[in-house]
């Protein structure tokens, strides 16, 4: 018995130890817990319940040079339920009313929407949706509902806030103004002014402290924002509403006709380089078009004809020849080492001259003007384009500009057949805008500036910074030079291949161009139409450029058919609602016949009278301001001058007398 009481006391004993030494390590943990790994702990489980957001700040408004919101930041708001917050007399005191106040904004029953809160109550949702995509002004008609005045802790409200970007008049130059994104990763993405402008445009974002309620459902914590998001900077661009809508619809429409793949329409002011309008159209699927890509600013190809203006500046600064220069187009065909030149009028143009060669846009006289001219030192001809900076990006205020391709002298891929290439605009390659920068720079006196988007970054009414004109090359030619070739620039409209362009009520000037896209594989051969130059031709006030890609071949593919007609009816729309100012000459040249009339009325308006003047072989108006001046009824018969008067001239004037005049 007392060997069994043992083993008990020992088992006891055994118990009691381990006990203890859990109580032990008990104390340990919790010791640890709290002065070792308690802040680590607390700070998870408050980063699980409690957590900082992100309140984007409102971007900056981007506005068109004549004051019109193109783009705008609104905030919008969603309205939700904790159920559970009011208390049980809140909750019963204010649902009705709270029911009624629903009821007359969505315009439903109220029964409706008391059925629903209760039941949300009393399925205990403490994150029940109640409107989304609010405005502010409703936002605070929310806010001054039953029950949701009261907070929410006491009313239960929970308010979410977003930022929405906003196009007021519709997608102006929709991929010019653009977006800015966030990646999957985190990285910024982005197109156009919004995303080359962010640091202005995006402010400084603020924060707001949120508690969590249920699965992915967070409310805040305080009615307030712990940091206020700070508003960005305004963006002054340079498109005009007016000019960017007559360019648009002009393209949209040749695009359609024509079944185009896609193209593009930028009109820049002549002096500024303000760019006015600036059109990206691409075809959908279903035949539509759309602003798909900035092709006037990323889209690098060979332009075809339009480079000739490079030769003929080349030729003329240079003084190799002159416009009369007559070169043989050999029946529309050359030869450069196996490879051939073709003109596209079947049989060439016979003898021209430099000039004519230019106009018609003669493939052959135009590569033997370079090529006999330039071919002992191709650098030269090169060297002109490179100071004119179009050998590498102009450095636009956009990103994703397209990079020029100009072969140069002594590197790899130039060859004997690469001068003679580039005289009519293959082998090289340009954007549309790099093209149309050269054009302005022969309608502005020789001075060649970037295109501008940007005009002014503004914090409400004050600049914060203003972007000025500038200047790529102070003079690409002599103004002799010059001169010679905006007059046959003028020549291409009026008489050369852009003569169904040509109007008498205004002048314009360009250069057409046709060119072979993808000619190395003929089953993909498809052509690049486009038509660039400025109006008016005497004073130029804008210049444009104009291409389409790939249009029906059923329906035409020439330059001065496809694009051509875009480039006229911009200009036509502009001077049609802007007429010029027409001027009398000698406006202070004096009529005898009127000056005789004037003194014969005059004479007799003067002289103090109380009979019927003689007003016979008067003008009609001349007749009645004389006889009713004198308190005379005058009624007319007839138009032209007095034959006679129902009252004889020297009869005494009564009172209420009625004179009748026949005129002839």
């Amino acid at each position: 018995m007392a060997v069994v009481d043992k083993k008990i006391s020992y088992r006891m004993y055994l118990v009691v130890f381990m006990m203890f030494m859990m109580a032990v390590l008990v104390m340990i943990k919790l010791n640890n817990i709290q002065w070792v790994e308690g802040d680590s702990l607390r700070k998870l489980a408050k980063e699980r319940t409690v957590r900082n957001f992100t309140i984007p700040a409102n971007k900056g408004n981007v506005y068109s040079s004549d004051g019109s919101l193109l783009a705008t930041s609104i905030p919008e708001y969603v309205i939700r339920f904790d159920a559970l917050s009011p208390s049980n007399d809140d909750f019963n005191d204010n649902i009705s009313a709270l029911s009624d106040s629903l009821a007359s904004y969505f315009g439903k029953s109220s029964g409706f929407y008391e059925s629903k809160l209760k039941k949300a109550r009393a399925n205990k949702n403490r994150y029940f949706l109640v409107a989304r995509e609010l405005s502010y002004s409703d936002y605070l008609r929310f806010k001054s509902f039953p029950l949701f005045k009261k907070g929410p802790y006491r009313g239960g409200l929970i308010v979410e806030q977003k930022t929405v970007r906003e196009h007021p008049i519709g997608r102006v130059a929709q991929r010019t103004i653009g977006y800015e994104r966030t990646n999957d990763d985190g990285t910024p993405n982005g197109k156009g002014l919004e995303y080359a402008y962010r640091k202005y445009l995006n402010g400084a974002n603020g924060h707001r402290m949120m508690q969590k309620i249920a699965k992915n459902q967070w409310k805040p914590i305080n009615d307030n924002n712990e940091l206020e998001p700070q508003d960005g900077l305004d963006i002054i661009s340079t498109i005009d509403v007016y000019i960017q809508d007559i360019a648009h619809h002009a393209l949209l429409k040749q695009l359609e006709y024509y079944e185009a793949d896609h193209g593009c329409v930028v009109v820049m002011e002549t002096r500024t380089g303000e760019v006015k309008a600036i059109s990206n159209l691409g075809r959908a699927k279903d035949g539509s078009y759309y602003e798909t890509q900035n092709y006037a600013v990323a889209e690098s190809h060979e332009p075809g004809s339009t480079f000739k203006l490079l030769d003929l500046i080349a030729l003329l600064d240079d003084k190799k020849v002159d416009t009369s220069k007559v070169y043989d187009s050999n029946g529309g065909v050359i030869e450069f080492y196996g490879k051939k030149v073709r003109d596209s009028h079947k049989g060439g143009y016979g003898k021209i001259t430099l000039a004519k060669g230019f106009e018609v846009s003669s493939n052959t006289v135009l590569v033997q003007a370079i090529y006999d001219n330039y071919k002992d030192n191709p650098k030269q001809f090169v060297d002109r384009i490179n100071s004119y900076g179009l050998n590498k990006p102009l450095g636009l205020q956009l990103i994703g500009e397209g990079k020029p391709i100009i072969p140069q002298p002594g590197a790899k891929n130039w060859s004997g057949i690469s001068l003679p290439w580039m005289a009519f605009g293959y082998g090289v390659s340009l954007t549309p805008l790099q093209t149309l920068s050269l054009y302005n720079a022969v309608a502005n006196d020789g001075v060649m500036v970037k295109p501008l988007f940007v005009k002014e970054i503004k914090e409400w009414n004050t600049t914060v910074k203003k972007f000025e004109t500038q200047i790529i090359n102070p003079k690409i030619a002599s103004d002799e030079a010059l001169a010679k070739v905006r007059k046959i620039l003028e020549n291409v409209v009026k008489r050369g291949t852009g003569s169904k362009l040509y109007s008498k009520d205004f002048s314009m000037a360009g250069k057409t161009g046709t060119a072979q896209v993808n000619y190395k594989d003929k089953s993909k051969l498809f052509y690049a139409s486009s038509f660039v130059g400025y109006f008016p031709a005497d004073q130029p006030k804008y210049s444009c450029i104009v291409v389409v890609h790939k249009p029906n071949v059923a329906s035409g593919y020439y330059g001065a058919d496809v694009a051509g007609p875009v480039f006229k009816r911009i200009a036509q729309k502009i001077y049609t609602d802007s007429p010029p100012t027409n001027h009398i000459k000698n406006i202070d040249a004096k009529i005898k016949s009127l000056e005789a009339n004037y003194a014969s009325y005059y004479k007799k308006s003067q002289a103090e009278t109380s009979v019927v003047p003689n007003v016979k072989g008067m003008a009609a108006m001349d007749a009645i301001a004389l006889l009713e001046n004198l308190d005379l009824s005058v009624e007319i018969k007839g138009s032209g001058k007095v034959q006679n008067q129902s009252v004889k001239a020297g009869e005494q004037i009564s009172k209420n007398q009625i004179i009748i005049l026949d005129l002839r």
